[in-house]
């Protein structure tokens, strides 16, 4: 699904290095080069605070303690995506609400979010689902109605652009209250191992994420706030400051095998192929999903893994039927889309070092299985 190697083949003299001068300096922990990182990606992402941690997880879990919500509490988020979204809701004891998407972005549904406000909601937790920002300007405009943060999941979509009606554009992750993401290898931005970071433009707010991301320490030895230890290496940030000026470039790559694919799939009438805007670069593609309708998704996947292709599925199980985020509040008419995309998702393999005949043995091969 993604080819590491290559791309670190062409970046190894300048990652070596990077990573031996870690060695040499044995900074391993917080060291210079965590610093570099944060000061370059607040520069890329125009956003006053980047808190570096120790993987994406943990860095949407200290969004949601900064923010100081109470066991109880409502956050409201999307059905379809990654378990790490509602596991850290649960973990804080708030009251996660689970509900539908949208067919045409796969990304939460606004209308959804209307319904489900209740007097204990206190967040909206949007995920750009698959490199696809979500419709942040709308959600914005709902949680300023109702008085609630926004903590954005940007754990696959970072370098995306968000439109707003005005013109202007900002960055996936600056647009809330505070964001997280993650860096694991296969990223957009990866790094060689786990590594995530926080995002805010609020002074207070990073102050606080500062200090939780420590062991709540400010000074070492007081503990002023509850903390953990989630802290990004010296190493990773080595890499990370090394493929950042890469970032873009590795964006469009992915967009360019995007229209080559759905070139291929364009008026197939078993195939909805995702669409891509040259004009907002609102996608960048960590994953390109097709929906495979009125034809056996499960058959095509078989089909493809014969034929040596990697393909998977994201995601199969809706998580209001996960065993551990059953509840009785939700009812599956509520449901109706999510429930039928997990039945026709199917990713194909997507990455920046996809070549022109690798695109077509796999679009080939998918076509073949239709005739």
């Amino acid at each position: 699904m993604v080819d590491l190697k290559s791309q670190y083949e062409k970046i190894k003299a300048t990652v070596d290095a990077s990573i031996q001068e870690v060695l040499d300096t044995t900074t391993y922990i917080n060291g210079p080069k965590v610093h570099e990182f944060q000061k370059n990606l607040e520069e890329y992402l125009d956003v006053k605070h980047v808190i570096p941690c120790a993987n994406g997880t943990d860095a949407l879990q200290i969004a949601m303690m900064a923010l100081d919500l109470k066991p109880g509490d409502e956050v409201i988020t999307a059905d379809f995506t990654f378990a790490a979204t509602v596991e850290v809701i649960a973990l804080l004891q708030l009251t996660p609400v689970l509900v539908d998407v949208d067919f045409v972005n796969m990304n939460i549904s606004i209308d959804a979010i209307r319904k489900a406000i209740t007097p204990k909601t206190k967040a909206i937790v949007p995920v750009h689902l698959f490199g696809r920002a979500a419709n942040m300007e709308a959600i914005m405009a709902i949680a300023k109605e109702h008085n609630l943060f926004v903590i954005e999941d940007n754990a696959q979509a970072i370098g995306a652009n968000c439109k707003f009606s005005d013109g202007t554009k900002k960055k996936a992750g600056t647009i809330g209250h505070v964001s997280s993401t993650s860096f694991f290898p296969s990223k957009n931005l990866g790094c060689y191992g786990d590594g995530g970071a926080i995002f805010t433009n609020d002074d207070a707010l990073a102050h606080t994420i500062r200090g939780i991301v420590n062991h709540g320490m400010y000074v070492r030895y007081h503990h002023d706030v509850v903390g953990v230890n989630s802290r990004l290496d010296s190493v990773q940030a080595a890499v990370l400051n090394t493929k950042l000026p890469l970032l873009d470039s590795y964006n469009a790559a992915r967009q360019n095998a995007a229209r080559k694919y759905t070139a291929a799939f364009e008026g197939h009438k078993n195939i909805i192929a995702p669409s891509i805007c040259d004009i907002c670069d609102c996608h960048v593609f960590h994953q390109y999903t097709l929906r495979i309708i009125d034809s056996d998704r499960d058959a095509l996947m078989q089909h493809l893994l014969d034929k040596g292709i990697p393909c998977a599925i994201y995601y199969p199980i809706p998580l209001h039927l996960q065993k551990a985020y059953l509840d009785p509040r939700y009812k599956e008419e509520d449901f109706p889309v999510t429930n039928q995309l997990v039945k026709e998702v199917i990713s194909l393999p997507m990455h920046t070092e996809l070549e022109d005949d690798q695109i077509k043995y796999i679009t080939e091969s998918v076509l073949e299985y239709f005739k």
